[in-house]
């Protein structure tokens, strides 16, 4: 059997490029907030007051892992959780002033991290690509939801055909 051209895996290339990210995140950005991290505290920056599922949701993170992130920032002192007046079983979550200060400082560093991850494409291929990894995104968070779009069968060896991603 003949070995497998790895660089026609989606699958090879996202962890490529994941690692990539990784440690242009470590050495650019911080070696202490993570993405996801920040991910939450852009979030909250945007959408002050979010409870937790809905900051997972709107981050792309499971109940699980939102719940071990938020959690390691409050104990960093970068948010609070506040109990909802509506909903006493529901907290909201909100930036402590740090957590502020600390967005804002990686705000920046994501930024110049970001012209260095997208240097080796043209400004109209950061857009193309941005658009692909986007609707491949989307069409993954739905095979995570039971009530998504079903999954097309593709008989071996064809591909999908390219439809319009509305």
């Amino acid at each position: 059997m003949a070995a497998v051209d790895l660089t026609t895996h989606p699958g090879h290339l996202a962890r490529r490029l994941q690692q990539a990210h990784y440690l242009l995140w470590n050495t650019m950005v911080s070696e202490e907030i993570t993405s996801p991290q920040f991910a939450v505290l852009n979030a909250l920056v945007a959408e002050p007051g979010l409870d937790q599922r809905t900051v997972g949701e709107r981050v792309g993170l499971d109940r699980s892992t939102i719940a071990e992130v938020i959690s390691r920032l409050g104990r960093r002192g970068l948010l609070d959780k506040v109990r909802d007046p509506q909903d006493g079983r529901r907290f909201l979550l909100h930036l402590t002033d740090d957590g502020l200060r600390t967005h804002r400082k990686l705000a920046v560093r994501t930024a110049r991290m970001n012209q260095v991850f997208l240097a080796p494409l043209s400004t109209a291929e950061q857009s193309l690509f941005f658009d692909l990894i986007r609707r491949v995104s989307d069409a993954a968070e739905g095979l995570r939801n039971p009530a998504g779009p079903a999954v097309p069968a593709v008989p071996q060896g064809q591909a999908l055909a390219n439809t319009t991603h509305t």
